[in-house]
C-alpha cells in the first residue's frame, strides 16, 4: 500500500509541477510533510538542499530521496517513476501538439499565462525555505530564541558573494557548508 501511496503522490507532483523542480516544491512539501507525514519540515529543508546539490532534476531528486528515505531502494524507483511519468506522456503530446499548431495565437497565449503562475510557484517555494532557515520553529514569530541569526547571516554573505562578486553557485553552497559545520564544531552546537 505505501508503494502505492508513494507512487500516486510523485505522480501529482509531476504531473502539476509546471515550471521545473522549484515549482514543485510546494506540491512535494504538501504531500510528504502535511498530507502523509512522512518528513518532518527539518527534514524537508535538508531534502531540498540535497535535491538542490546533487545533479540533476529537483524535483525528481527530491522524490528519489523521499522513496529511500520511506522504503529503501524500491520506493526511490517507485517515487521517481512516479514522477517522472506525467512528463514522459505531457511532453509528448506537447511536442506533438506544439509542431501542428504552433502559429495559433490561442496556443501562444496559453503558455503565456503560465508563467505568472510559474513564478509565483517559484517564489512560494523560495519563502518557504527562508522561513524554515531564519526561524528555529519554521513560523514567523519574532523572538529572539526562534531567529537563528547565524542563518540570516550566511544568507546575506552568500547573496553579496553571488549578486555583487558573481561567484559561482556551487562554490557558495559549499563554502556555506563548510562555514556551518565549522561553526558548529567552534561553538559546540
Amino acid at each position: 500500500m505505501i508503494y502505492l501511496q508513494l507512487f500516486l503522490s510523485f505522480l501529482q507532483v509531476g504531473a502539476l509541477s509546471f515550471g521545473g523542480g522549484y515549482a514543485a516544491m510546494p506540491l512535494i512539501q504538501e504531500q510528504v510533510v502535511n498530507l502523509h507525514g512522512w518528513l518532518s519540515m527539518n527534514a524537508f529543508t535538508d531534502l531540498v538542499t540535497i535535491a538542490e546539490m546533487t545533479p540533476g532534476p529537483i524535483a525528481v531528486n527530491a522524490a528519489t530521496f523521499v522513496g529511500m528515505q520511506i522504503i529503501g531502494p524500491l520506493g526511490a524507483v517507485v517515487a521517481t517513476f512516479g514522477c517522472i511519468l506525467p512528463s514522459c506522456v505531457i511532453v509528448t503530446l506537447l511536442a506533438h501538439l506544439y509542431t501542428k499548431y504552433q502559429n495559433v495565437s490561442v496556443f501562444q497565449g496559453t503558455l503565456a499565462s503560465l508563467r505568472p503562475a510559474v513564478v509565483a510557484m517559484i517564489a512560494k517555494a523560495g519563502v518557504t525555505i527562508l522561513i524554515s532557515s531564519f526561524f528555529v520553529n519554521g513560523t514567523i514569530q519574532l523572538i529572539r530564541q526562534n531567529i537563528c541569526i547565524r542563518m540570516i547571516v550566511f544568507f546575506g554573505i552568500a547573496l553579496v558573494l553571488l549578486r555583487k562578486f558573481k561567484v559561482n553557485p556551487i562554490l557558495v553552497m559549499v563554502l556555506c557548508g563548510v562555514a556551518n559545520v565549522a561553526f558548529s564544531m567552534i561553538a559546540g552546537v
